[in-house]
Parts: structure tokens; C-alpha cells; sequence
């Protein structure tokens, strides 16, 4: 309960500090009003995790009255404001010219609260709220739009399009996140311009990937991204997934890219179960399960699991895909790589792609080896993306609680146990060090996971056994 306690505070102070900025604007003689996307969660009955503030108040000004800034935008009129260790982009009313680049204005005027909000984006997104005389002002009929569920370009949509091409994907995330439809011009106008997605950079379309599918439905994501033509243009491998039969008996749900999908809508319900056991026991370790759900590494391995099972395809006593885990890996590398992934995202994405079967038959398996396994940082989110797919195949989940069962039990020293011997108690034996050592402390620190060993001098009397074999 306390947590939920201090975030509420947290949001609180939050809003009485964007309030104070408002208020001390207008003190100044200026128009200052809360701008885009907080009023749209408030609208919504959203508390906003932040505050935008539009005013008439030039760059200069809003240098001069408040202690903290930092002119990250001057350009086009944007300062941002530190009060109480938060931090307040506060934007100068502004118009745009033209976006030569697709992405900037190439010249901004300073305008009134209208000229603004016909600039934005979507018309969810172009509203105002004054908080100091509780009053809405929406010039581009966005209030009505959020009553009828619909994504709607403000204005020419062509025009919103080929001003910034990044749009297009925000629409999607946008619709995905409130369980929208996007208005059907709107999606006229991302269709004809589909094919110019990648004249944005890599990072922008990686970070707005990361939000959608990270939100509430990456399953719809994918679908609606490829609805519009936009899938392909981003990620053609997912796209080539589309028709490739699978065995019926382990995949009765259909082809790879009917199961890809499911596998995205099985992710969401962790998501919207965590979600719950959170709201409901704030005080359990659903904590840990939420970053867990919410994890962008997790849901790009979910979507690229099976990105090895086009190229691998082949019917011999049955469809078969072999290697195709190992084979996945690498191409979802080049995807992380493409996206300008950092290295560890990429590693994380690829070990889980190339890793997603591992947990079959793992009540077979050496306990050493699923120790080693539960070691590895990695593994809770492995063990949901295989859960994950099992869900969405055979629904068949015996090994996932095997290995739960055993990881939940098993204390943190019995699964990354301080090591019995080093190399230099094998080099204080009298061995040459060289490519058995780490052999020999290897088969040493099964046995010790194993618990068939216990103590250093256990240890030692196995190495000499190891080595006079090895020397035989």
C-alpha cells in the first residue's frame, strides 16, 4: 500500500508544481495553459505521468522568471522549466512552416493558442486546459474524437504525414494504447505514405516501436502496422511469417504468424493480470512481475521467436524447422542492429530468441544445468516468453512449473554457489594452467551444483582425479 501511497503523492506534487508554473506566468501578464497530451489523460480520467505547458511567453521570458532552465529548443520556442527536481517542457504558441526533412520545421512562428493547436499532431493530442480558471479550449474538435474512439489527423492528414513521417506510428501506438480506431482518412493518408517510414531514423522508429509494444496491446500493433503497410516497411522478416504452415499437432492455432500474434495477445493478458494482482495486492511481489511484463526485451523476443521459421522450412517426415531457434537468433541480432538496439538489448534479445526452447523437457534434465540456467540474470524473462508460447500452441505448461517450482524454492547460494577451488589451487597442486583448467572446474562446479561435492578439499581430490585421467 505504500507504494501506491508515495506514487500518488508523487503525482500529486507533481501537478500542484505545474500548476505553480502556470500561475506564475500569468502573474507575469502571459497566457499559460496545460497543452497536448496531459489533457487528454485528464479528459480520459488519466492522472499524467507529465505536464507540457504552452504559453505566449517568449523563450527570454520564461528565462527570466524562473531560476531553472535549460533552452533545449529555442529554435522553436521550447524551455524547460526544473521545479522540484521535476522538469516542465514550457513551449512558446507556435506555427510551423515547411518540414523539408520530415521530421523539423524548417521556420516556426510565434502565434496564438489556436495557430498551436492546429500544428499538433492528432486531435486528441490539440487541446488546452487552463488549471488556475478550470477551463478547456479545443479549437480542433479533439474533445469529440475522444468521445468516439477515433485517431484523427488535425487537418490535411497528408499534410500531418509528410510534415513528420513518425506519425504514422505514433497513430498506431496512440489507437493501441486507448483501444481506438483511427479515422479512415486518416488511414488513407498512412497507406499512400507508407512507403516513406524509413526517411525516419532508425532511433525514432525504434523508440516508438518500444512504447507500442510495450502499451497495453502489441498484438493489435502488429496487426494494425500491417494493416497499413507500414509492417513490411519495418519489419519485413515478420511479415514473411505470414502463410508458413506448421505441424497441426503442435501448433493447432496455425500458421507462424497466427501464432506470433497469439503469442503478443498472451503477453498482453501477463500484462493485464499483473496489472490487477498489482492494484489489488500492492504489497505482493507483483512488483517484480510487472517490470518483468513491461520489459521491452521480452516482448521484441516474443515477436521475433519463430523469425527463423521462414528460412528454415522444410517438409521431410513432417514440417520441420530445424536450427531454427539458432538461425532466428542471428536475424534478430541484425534486427536489434537495424534499430540501433543497444548491445545489451541486443544480447538479452538474441540469447532469449536463440534460448526460447530450452525449457523443453527440463525435467530430464542434470539439476547442474538448470541451476547454471537460473543463474543466468535472464532467465525469469525465459521462462515467461517460453510460458508465453506454450500458451499459444499446446497450452502445455508442465515444464515451465517444473522449473518455477524449483527456481522459486531454490536459495540464491545454492544457485550461484562461491566456487569450492580457483586455478590457483590447481596450480598450487603442481598443474601447468592451460585449456583443462577450465574444463576441470567446470565438471567441479557441476558436481558442486549437483550437491555431490561439498567442501574444498572434495574439490581438490576430484581435480587430481580429473587430471590423471586427463593425463592418461
Amino acid at each position: 500500500m505504500s507504494n501506491k501511497i508515495e506514487l500518488n503523492s508523487h503525482k500529486n506534487l507533481l501537478r500542484e508544481t505545474a500548476i505553480g508554473i502556470v500561475k506564475r506566468l500569468k502573474e507575469k501578464g502571459f497566457s499559460a495553459l496545460f497543452a497536448g497530451g496531459c489533457v487528454r489523460d485528464m479528459l480520459m480520467g488519466i492522472v499524467p505521468d507529465d505536464y507540457d505547458i504552452a504559453t505566449d511567453a517568449q523563450p527570454d521570458d520564461i528565462i527570466n522568471i524562473f531560476k531553472r532552465t535549460v533552452p533545449i529548443g529555442l529554435h522553436f520556442g521550447v524551455v524547460l522549466v526544473m521545479e522540484n527536481d521535476f522538469e516542465f517542457e514550457v513551449a512558446t504558441f507556435r506555427s510551423d512552416g515547411t518540414y523539408s526533412d520530415g521530421r523539423h520545421p524548417d521556420t516556426v512562428t510565434f502565434c496564438d493558442a489556436r495557430g498551436d493547436a492546429l500544428r499538433r499532431d492528432f486531435t486528441i493530442n490539440g487541446m488546452f486546459y487552463d488549471p488556475i480558471e478550470d477551463k478547456h479550449f479545443d479549437y480542433v474538435g479533439g474533445e469529440d474524437d475522444l468521445k468516439a474512439g477515433l485517431i484523427r489527423a488535425i487537418g490535411n492528414p497528408f499534410e500531418r504525414f509528410d510534415e513528420d513521417r513518425l506519425r504514422m506510428i505514433r497513430a498506431v501506438r496512440f489507437a493501441c494504447r486507448f483501444g481506438f480506431k483511427i479515422e479512415d482518412q486518416t488511414a488513407e493518408a498512412i497507406k499512400e505514405f507508407h512507403d516513406k517510414i524509413l526517411t525516419v531514423s532508425r532511433e525514432r522508429i525504434r523508440d516508438e516501436l518500444r512504447k507500442t509494444l510495450t502499451g497495453p496491446n502489441p498484438d493489435t500493433s502488429i496487426k494494425m502496422l500491417d494493416d497499413l503497410n507500414l509492417l513490411h516497411e519495418i519489419l519485413p522478416e515478420v511479415t514473411a511469417m505470414k502463410g508458413v504452415e506448421q505441424p497441426e499437432n503442435f501448433h493447432p492455432e496455425g500458421d507462424v504468424y497466427t501464432h506470433t500474434l497469439l503469442t503478443l495477445t498472451k503477453l498482453a493478458d501477463g500484462r493485464k493480470e499483473t496489472d490487477t494482482r498489482e492494484e489489488n495486492h500492492p504489497a505482493s511481489n507483483g512488483l517484480d512481475k510487472k517490470n518483468l511484463y513491461g520489459s521491452w526485451e521480452l516482448a521484441m523476443a516474443v515477436l521475433l521467436h519463430d523469425i527463423g521459421k521462414p528460412v528454415t522450412f522444410e517438409i521431410a517426415d513432417r514440417i520441420r524447422f530445424n536450427n531454427h531457434d539458432s538461425i532466428g537468433a542471428k536475424m534478430a541480432g541484425k534486427i536489434c542492429e537495424r534499430l540501433r538496439m543497444s548491445n545489451a538489448e541486443k544480447e538479452r534479445i538474441t540469447w532469449l530468441v536463440k534460448m526460447h526452447l530450452y525449457l523443453r523437457h527440463a525435467q530430464e534434465m542434470r539439476v547442474s544445468k538448470l541451476k547454471r540456467l537460473f543463474a543466468h540474470e535472464g532467465y525469469p524473462e525465459l521462462a515467461e516468453l517460453y510460458k508465453i508460447d506454450s500458451l499459444a500452441s499446446t497450452a502445455n505448461l508442465d515444464d515451465y512449473n517444473f522449473c518455477q517450482k524449483m527456481f522459486e524454492e531454490l536459495k540464491i547460494e545454492e544457485i550461484k554457489p562461491e566456487p569450492l577451488i580457483t586455478g590457483n589451487d590447481l596450480i598450487a597442486l603442481g598443474f601447468k594452467p592451460g585449456p583443462i583448467f577450465s574444463k576441470i572446474l567446470d565438471a567441479i562446479k557441476d558436481e558442486q551444483l549437483e550437491q555431490k561435492i561439498t567442501t574444498k578439499e572434495d574439490a581438490l581430490k576430484k581435480a587430481k582425479e580429473y587430471m590423471s585421467i586427463d593425463s592418461s
